[in-house]
C-alpha cells in the first residue's frame, strides 16, 4: 500500500512517499532555500550572448536568469523559415523587457534557467498562454481518453494558446476541465495588464511549489492513505480531491508528539541518502559521487560472495544495485549526467537485462529521465532532468576545512611548509620565533623527541617556540620574532 507522510507543522515542509516500508520519494522545502522554479518575472536583457546563442536577464533576484534562444517566444513563434540560421539577436536586444519564468534553479556558480514560454498551472490542466500546442501526459493509458482530451483542448484554446492535460485530468468531468481552463487563462490575462504598467524588474506570481508537487502525488495515487499532521493542510487537501475513483483513499490526520517522520521512520532514511555509501541486502555497496553537473555511481560486491557461479553472482549484484539506484536517485533528487559503474559483465544478454531493470524501475520516477545505454568501458549513461538542488545541496554545506573536496592537508605537508618558510628567515636578527599550530604538526616538524627541532634551530640561527592549538584541518601561523625574553613571556601569555 502506498502512504504518503507530509510533514508541515514546522517551518522546514517535508513529505515522503511510502511503498510498504520503503521510502520511494522525499521532497524537503525549507525557508531559506525556497524553489524560484515556476516563479514568474518582468525581466530585462542585461547580455545578449551571440556565441552561446543566449541571453542573460535580471529579473531581480541574485542572479541574472540565463534565456536560451530556443526559449524566446519570439523565436518559436516566428514563421520564418530561415529561423533556425539566425542567432539570438535577431530575437532579442540587450534593454528589452519580457515575461520569463523559472524552469531550473541557480546551482553553483549558474544562475536560474528561465523560459519565455509561461505555464500556468491548476490542478489537472497547465495553460501556455503562447503554447500552440496541445499535450496529454502519457501516463494516461486508454488512448480513447486521450483522444478525448485532445479534441477538448483544441476546441477550448484559440490559435496562440497551449496546454498540457496531467494525468489526473482522466477522471475529471468536461465541464470541470473547461472550468479551470478557464480560470487560468483569467489570471494570465490578469499577470500580461499588471505587467504592461511596469517599468522595472518585478516578481508578478510566486509559485508555491511545495504545495503543487504535493498536489501532482496525490493526483498519482489511485489508492493508499495521505498522512498529514496539519489538520488545516487536511481539509485543504480534502477539498481538492477528485471525486471520481477516488473512494479508497483516505486522508488521515496524526496528531501524536513524536513528529510525523520519526513515527514513520523516515529520518533515518534522510541521513541514509545523505551519506556516500549505500549498503544493499545482499551485502553488496554503493558509492555515490556528486560534482555540480555529474553524479558517478560505483557498484560494488562488498561482503557478498554468491552462492553459485561468479557470472551469476554479477548479474544479482547488478540487478539489486539497478533498482536502489533508480531509488536513491529520486530520494537525493539528482539530476544532471549519471554514470554507473556496475561491476563489470562479459556477456551482452546480461548488459541488456541490466539496462531494461534500469529503464523499469526509472520508469515512474517523475522526472525525465533518458538511458542511453553502456560505454565501450562498461559504464551506463543516463540523464536525468534536474530542476531544482538535490538533497545534499539543500539540507548540507561545504566544509569550511575542505571545501568540499573532503580531502585536507597532511600534517607532514604542513609542517614542511613551516620548515621551507622558516629557513627564509634563517641568520637574521631575530633571536627567537613564536609558532602557533596543532600537536601533530609540531610532533611531524620536531622530529617527535624534538631531536630535528635542535638542527633547525642551529641551522636557522634562533630559537623555536610552539603554541598548540586543536583544529579540525592542520596549520601554522608564525605570530612573531624577537628576542628569546619577548617571546617566552608572550607564549606564556597565549598557553
Amino acid at each position: 500500500m502506498q502512504r504518503l507522510i507530509v510533514n508541515y507543522e514546522s517551518r522546514e515542509k517535508r513529505y515522503a512517499l511510502l511503498s510498504g516500508k520503503t521510502v520511494d520519494k522525499l521532497m524537503i522545502d525549507q525557508p531559506d532555500q525556497i524553489s524560484l522554479v515556476g516563479n514568474i518575472y518582468l525581466g530585462i536583457v542585461t547580455k545578449v550572448l551571440p556565441g552561446l546563442n543566449a541571453a542573460f536577464i535580471d529579473i531581480g533576484e541574485e542572479k541574472s536568469g540565463f534565456l536560451p534562444r530556443n526559449k524566446v517566444a519570439a523565436f518559436i513563434h516566428s514563421d520564418d523559415p530561415q529561423k533556425e540560421s539566425k542567432g539570438i539577436s535577431s530575437f532579442l536586444h540587450q534593454g528589452e523587457k519580457l515575461l520569463v519564468q523559472v524552469e531550473k534553479d541557480a546551482t553553483g556558480t549558474k544562475g536560474p534557467r528561465v523560459s519565455g514560454i509561461l505555464e500556468f498551472s491548476g490542478p489537472n490542466v497547465v495553460y501556455m498562454p503562447q503554447g500552440r500546442y496541445v499535450a496529454v501526459s502519457k501516463k494516461i493509458d486508454d488512448e480513447a481518453e486521450r483522444e478525448l482530451l485532445r479534441k477538448l483542448g483544441a476546441g477550448a484554446k484559440d490559435e496562440h494558446e497551449g496546454m498540457i492535460f496531467r494525468t489526473s485530468s482522466a477522471m475529471m468531468k468536461e465541464s470541470a476541465l473547461l472550468g479551470e481552463i478557464e480560470a487560468l487563462r483569467k489570471e494570465s490575462k490578469e499577470l500580461l495588464e499588471k505587467a504592461s504598467s511596469l517599468k522595472k524588474t518585478e516578481l508578478l506570481l510566486r509559485k508555491d511549489l511545495f504545495w503543487e508537487t504535493l498536489l501532482d502525488e496525490i493526483g498519482k495515487m489511485d489508492s493508499g492513505e495521505v498522512v498529514i499532521d496539519n489538520l488545516s493542510l487536511k481539509l485543504r487537501l480534502e477539498a481538492q480531491k477528485p471525486k471520481e475513483n477516488k473512494e479508497e483513499l483516505h486522508f488521515t490526520f496524526y496528531n501524536g508528539k513524536e513528529n510525523v517522520f520519526s513515527f514513520y521512520k523516515i529520518e533515518q532514511e534522510i541521513n541514509k541518502a545523505l551519506k556516500r555509501i549505500v549498503w544493499l541486502e545482499n551485502g553488496a555497496y554503493l558509492i555515490f559521487d556528486e560534482a555540480e553537473a555529474l553524479t558517478i555511481i560505483d557498484v560494488n560486491t562488498g561482503k557478498f560472495s554468491g552462492k553459485s557461479s561468479l557470472r551469476d553472482t554479477v548479474k544479482e549484484t547488478n540487478m539489486m544495485a539497478a533498482r536502489e539506484i533508480a531509488r536513491q536517485l529520486s530520494l537525493r533528487d539528482l539530476g544532471g549526467i549519471i554514470l554507473i559503474d556496475f561491476i563489470d559483465m562479459k556477456f551482452e544478454e546480461d548488459r541488456q537485462a541490466i539496462l531494461e531493470r534500469v529503464r523499469s524501475s526509472m520508469a515512474g520516477s517523475g522526472k525525465q529521465t533518458k538511458v542511453i545505454g553502456f560505454t565501450p568501458l562498461g559504464i551506463l549513461q543516463l540523464t536525468r532532468k534536474k530542476t531544482n538542488v538535490s538533497l545534499s545541496e539543500a539540507l548540507t554545506e561545504k566544509c569550511q576545512t575542505c571545501e568540499g573536496t573532503g580531502r585536507i592537508l597532511s600534517a607532514e605537508t604542513i609542517a614542511f611548509r613551516l620548515e621551507r618558510e622558516l629557513f627564509e628567515h634563517r641568520n637574521s636578527e631575530y633571536e627567537a620565533v613564536l609558532i602557533e599550530t596543532t600537536e601533530e604538526v609540531k610532533n611531524m616538524f620536531t622530529g617527535g623527541r624534538s631531536s630535528y627541532q635542535a638542527f633547525l634551530e642551529e641551522a636557522a640561527g634562533f630559537k623555536i617556540f610552539f603554541v598548540i592549538r586543536p583544529s579540525c584541518h592542520h596549520f601554522y601561523t608564525i605570530k612573531q620574532f624577537g628576542d628569546i625574553d619577548a617571546i617566552e613571556q608572550k607564549t606564556k601569555e597565549l598557553y
